[in-house]
């Protein structure tokens, strides 16, 4: 599961289509509908909020915002709860370290997506998301 902590108008088509799914199935969990991926690390920082089934809809939101955007047609009922929640804090360190691992697999899969993100230093994070100081998050399991 990788729910990208990156905004998602860096993902490549396949990207996010894939985080849009994965991010339904992380819903899912937290809502306890599904028993698989229960105690999937990237869970820990939705669960850590006050409504972790509002935090993934504020995610769920977000992708599906770009999706809509680029023409995508996305079920935004799928999504259970679109609330206004706080931001989630993500450290800079993690933030780097997805977008180094991002524009790897741009590289490879869609090169001109690649080539217009290549020069950008620091991406913008996930609306849901504010960036404070720090390494890679605990629950990242770097490659």
């Amino acid at each position: 599961m990788r729910l990208w902590s990156v905004h998602p108008r860096y993902l490549d088509r396949q990207g996010l289509t894939a985080c849009w799914r994965e991010a339904l199935l992380a819903q899912a969990v937290v809502e306890r509908v599904s028993g698989g991926y229960s105690n999937h690390p990237q869970l820990e920082r939705f669960r850590a909020t006050d409504d972790p089934l509002a935090a993934v809809g504020e995610y769920l939101h977000g992708v599906w915002t770009e999706a809509d955007a680029r023409g995508y047609r996305f079920t935004k009922s799928k999504m259970l709860r679109i609330r206004d929640v706080p931001p989630i804090p993500l450290t800079s360190g993690q933030l780097a370290y997805e977008w180094s691992y991002l524009l790897q697999k741009l590289a490879v899969r869609t090169p001109e997506r690649h080539r217009a993100f290549a020069d950008q230093a620091t991406p913008e994070a996930h609306p849901l998301f504010i960036v404070v100081s720090g390494g890679i998050e605990s629950w990242e399991r770097p490659k």
